[in-house]
């Protein structure tokens, strides 16, 4: 098994190693042929723990996606890959866990996100893209997502910062193309570091109080 670079202590990718999908997807099975999220971690805000989350997120939110359409559009005139699409991804606000207390951008019942699309090849496969923000936000789940106002758009602060939260239970829903359980996400643990200190494993299994009082006690212990 060729494991990616950097093996993330969270739970969902330790799952991923543990039921050998990291390995499948790797050399294209299973509808997916790159997997950057499912490895390699590149944030572009710090966004493992809680208090990475109230340091340099605008909002922290349960949302879930209603609707998609392609966008950003790139053509190839060689090889094999005809394009490659982002997905438009519009949002519904379920509930605002937590704010800053200056918030670069308000937060309406609706908000839109770009999220990774498809590379479609000449001969009309489509093939899912993943992100270093791990869950390709798809619609159907919910997710738990800690935002930023940046470049005059949403996006959440980087791959520690989008969350599987279906039926409100952190770690269990869509994450790198693929749906999991808790119980699956569980399995995988012992791969999982011990010096692992992120708010998905602090609330793995739990539901929205145990998110809201990790972000409280965070902000407290910044102001104390």
């Amino acid at each position: 098994m060729n494991l990616p670079v950097r093996l993330p202590g969270k739970p969902v990718a330790a799952f991923l190693a543990f039921a050998g999908i990291v390995a499948s997807v790797l050399v294209g099975q299973g509808g997916l042929d790159t997997v950057v999220g499912c490895g390699l971690v590149s944030d572009t805000y710090p966004s493992q723990t809680a208090a990475d989350w109230t340091g340099n997120a605008d909002h922290v939110v349960v949302a879930t996606p209603t609707a998609e359409q392609e966008t950003n559009r790139h053509d190839y005139t060689e090889g094999t890959l005809k394009y490659r699409v982002d997905r438009k991804v519009t949002f519904r606000t379920d509930r605002v866990l937590w704010s800053a207390g200056q918030p670069r951008h308000s937060l309406g019942k609706e908000f839109g996100m770009v999220a990774e699309g498809w590379n479609v090849y000449a001969s009309g496969t489509r093939v899912k893209r993943t992100a270093p923000e791990a869950s390709r936000l798809e619609t159907g789940h919910t997710y738990l997502l800690a935002l930023r106002w940046t470049d005059g758009q949403w996006a959440v602060l980087g791959e520690g910062a989008a969350v599987p939260f279906d039926d409100r239970v952190a770690g269990q829903g869509e994450w790198c193309g693929r749906v999991l359980s808790k119980e699956d996400v569980a399995a995988g643990e012992r791969f999982s570091r011990e010096d692992d200190h992120s708010l998905e494993k602090a609330v793995f299994g739990l539901g929205e109080q145990a998110v809201t009082e990790e972000l409280r006690k965070a902000k407290d212990a910044k102001e104390g």
